[in-house]
């Protein structure tokens, strides 16, 4: 700033201003004492003559008892501090219990008038009123009361406060005419800088005044240095890795505890006809996506020990440490009855809410029985979590609907906890949900949770819609919460994601060799182009759909005839429901079928394989493959799209996947296809048989680039910081809480 500017306009004004400050203050501290001195009188006044007349007929009785609860009642005004009875001979002789020792009976005004006078009490003021009881009866003696003016204290600070705030806007009109002044003075300067900025870095003019050159000059290598700065901030990405979940939950979650609660568990110990245990990994994607999360966070995963073995392989605790051979967290098993089993996972998790959430027109089917066993084992859940919680604030990661009820069960003993509740699978239209006849209980079991997350936004739309549609909820929109109860849940999307690089790729040689191999396994000819399909028996898939659009591709392209093979692997999934033989058997009816209009000789155009595959042998598969066909007729995400995605480091193959499937709101590059359209969807196998190899480097590359960008840590990342942010924000509420109550409970 100009030192010539500075003496001429702003020392003199801040010398004014504390002069002005100085000399008015004392007046408003007078002022104001005075006029709050004649406000408590006249409140006295009006104390003494509203009772004057029964403390006439008490004095003259000596009625100890009740004058003291009258000069009770009195002293429960919050500004009387206490009141006290002065005989006619100026003895004290009631009072209230509040009044202090060093108070007796003033000297008697003459003429019997009110006296009032201020006395200095313990760092304070009071104001002592002395009124004589009967002009005509001195021997009544007089009423005392004590006013506590340690409020007029705190009135004159604020007045002062008024009084500095009138000065500021005094100040800051002052000094906008200053400014005005300044920007007259200035305008030439001005001009001159911007013509200069405006030119091209390469020149450097300062225009008439020379004086400007410093300035001009230090400016312009700013801008320079904040461009270099803007454009090496965008280059730089994050990559989410164990490693930076760790550092996360360290830096934003120190000392936090992590449970996971699922139906499914990561390790199944399972005894075999020989007596011997062996360890399998469940085909998955919500396993595949959680394993490396709880590895990054060394916390304890509390799922259902389903295994034939489980049992035996456990500590008494029903804990078992995992990974087996290098363990970096905790299983805890939960053991459910048959019964349980029946009701909460086969009826009501999966022949209802699934059947709901998954629009494929399939009939849901809900029962009374299942949904008290849903509720039961939700409870067990709940239980088990509470249990484990080594502290009263843990964040707990409740994954998929079959555990809706648990948060709210958890907040009730937990509150101090952070739910995350992910709900894996699509949440539909308020209108679909509202089948479902414990809609209610649901919603509000998942409100529970801190945070709520699904897939895409437009499952985050419908479940906000349902919860206004169906009770009772205060609902930000801007924010994305829904308030129940003063609980404030957040409802985002965390589009999940698998691990980057993925685990099996380790010890799986180069995409040509893994060709060559499983060629060989299945008997087929070198120049074989050959497609995939991977995932469960499940209506949700679209297997039989898959298959029929094979066979329009053979119908329409016969040129693939005896080139092309589908080699669709699906594991058995619970084969107890109907609705899942019927898959199976519709799928291998329809394959049968193809092969026997298609087949030629050995060679056959669709390969089922009707059996569990570990992690490695999918990923084998992946390498091998020519094209990765991902047809669900509705998904929440589908990670087999991402794993294929993972698995082709030699970027190639293409991936045609199902609009219905929460990838293709990332996966841009793949033939994306409606899976209800089995000529639409032959006509994409047709398209990426025929790709040239340049084109599919292009799309593999962009969407390895957003698989690896947006992995499984950067998932788990989101939604802990997240939930960081709102842990800090509710210790902040609960600290000013709490500094209220003391402060409430002092006064």
């Amino acid at each position: 700033m100009n030192t010539s500017l500075f003496l001429r306009f702003f020392l003199p004004l801040l010398a004014v201003l504390a002069v002005m400050a100085a000399a008015l203050t004392p007046i408003a501290d007078g002022l104001i004492a005075r006029w709050f001195q004649h406000d408590v009188e006249i409140r006295s006044r009006l104390i003494f003559n509203s009772i004057q007349d029964s403390l006439a007929v008490l004095a003259r009785q000596s009625s100890r008892r009740e004058m003291e609860a009258l000069f009770e009642r009195i002293a429960g005004d919050v500004r009387v501090m206490a009141v006290g009875w002065c005989d006619g001979a100026d003895k004290l002789q009631r009072t209230s219990k509040a009044w202090p020792k060093k108070f007796g009976c003033p000297e008697a005004r003459a003429g019997g008038e009110p006296m009032f006078r201020i006395e200095d009490h313990e760092g304070g003021s009071v104001l002592l009123a002395a009124f004589p009881i009967s002009s005509e009866d001195p021997a009544l003696g007089r009423l005392l009361i004590l006013h506590d003016m340690s409020f007029a204290a705190g009135r004159s600070f604020d007045a002062r406060l008024y009084l500095m705030a009138f000065l500021v806007l005094l100040g800051l009109a002052v000094a906008g005419v200053t400014v005005l002044m300044a920007r007259l003075t200035l305008r030439g300067w001005i001009r001159s800088v911007r013509q200069s900025l405006q030119a091209p870095l390469g020149s450097f003019n300062p225009g008439k005044d020379s004086q400007l050159a410093p300035v001009i000059g230090e400016i312009r290598q700013l801008l320079r240095d904040l461009d270099i700065s803007r454009r090496t901030a965008t280059g730089i990405r994050v990559d989410w890795s164990p490693d930076t979940l760790r550092r996360t939950l360290e830096s934003e979650l120190p000392g936090v505890q992590v449970i996971v609660a699922s139906n499914r568990e990561p390790y199944i110990h399972i005894r075999g006809a020989d007596g011997k245990i062996t360890l399998q990994h469940p085909a998955s994607g919500l396993v595949t996506a959680l394993e490396p999360v709880m590895q990054a966070c060394r916390g304890v995963w509390i799922a259902h020990g389903s295994g034939s073995a489980d049992r035996d392989t456990v500590d008494g605790s029903d804990r078992i440490a995992v990974p087996p051979g290098a363990p970096l967290y905790t299983l805890r098993r939960v053991w459910l009855s048959d019964e349980e089993q029946e009701g909460y996972y086969y009826g009501l998790a999966n022949e209802g809410l699934w059947a709901l959430c998954h629009i494929t027109f399939v009939r849901p089917v809900f029962r009374e029985s299942d949904w008290e066993q849903y509720v039961a084992v939700n409870r067990k859940f709940a239980d088990a979590i509470v249990a484990e919680s080594a502290r009263p604030d843990p964040i707990v990661l409740v994954q998929d609907y079959h555990f809706a009820l648990v948060p709210r069960m958890i907040r009730e003993k937990l509150p101090q906890a952070t739910i995350i509740a992910f709900w894996h699978i699509p949440w539909p239209n308020s209108e679909v949900f509202g089948i479902c006849p414990w809609r209610e209980k649901i919603v509000d079991g998942l409100l529970g949770s801190s945070v709520i997350g699904f897939h895409t936004q437009l499952h985050c739309n419908n479940f906000i819609e349902t919860a206004d549609r169906f009770i009772e909820c205060h609902i930000d929109r801007e924010q994305a919460t829904v308030s129940v109860g003063g609980h404030a849940a957040l409802v985002r999307p965390y589009p999940i994601s698998i691990a980057w690089p993925p685990a099996p790729l380790r010890n799986l040689p180069p995409a040509p060799e893994c060709r060559a191999a499983v060629l060989a396994r299945y008997g087929l000819p070198a120049d074989t182009l050959l497609g995939v399909g991977v995932e469960r028996f499940d209506f949700t898939k679209g297997i039989p759909d898959r298959f029929r659009a094979v066979e329009i591709l053979l119908e329409r392209y016969p040129e693939w005839i005896g080139r092309f093979v589908l080699l669709q692997v699906a594991a058995p999934s619970r084969s107890k429901l109907a609705a899942y033989q019927e898959v199976q058997r519709e799928s291998a009816a329809v394959a049968e079928k193809i092969n026997a209009r298609f087949g030629r000789g050995a060679h056959k155009p669709i390969i089922l394989v009707a059996q569990h595959h570990e992690p490695e042998q999918v990923y084998e598969l992946f390498r091998a493959a020519d094209v990765a066909i991902v047809s669900s007729l509705h998904d929440g995400m589908n990670l087999v799209a991402k794993e294929f995605v993972a698995a082709r480091d030699d970027e190639q193959g293409v991936l045609i996947l199902s609009n219905f499937a929460g990838a293709s709101r990332e996966l841009l590059e793949a033939l994306i296809v409606n899976p209800f359209d089995a000529r639409a969807t032959a006509d994409a196998i047709d398209r990426a048989l025929r790709m040239p190899p340049e084109q599919k480097r292009e799309r593999m590359r962009l969407m390895r680039e957003s698989v690896k960008e947006n992995n499984v840590y950067y998932w788990a990342g989101r939604m802990l910081l997240d939930a960081s942010r709102i842990r800090k924000r509710n210790r902040i509420e609960s600290n000013i809480a709490s500094a209220g109550g003391r402060r409430a409970s002092d006064a």
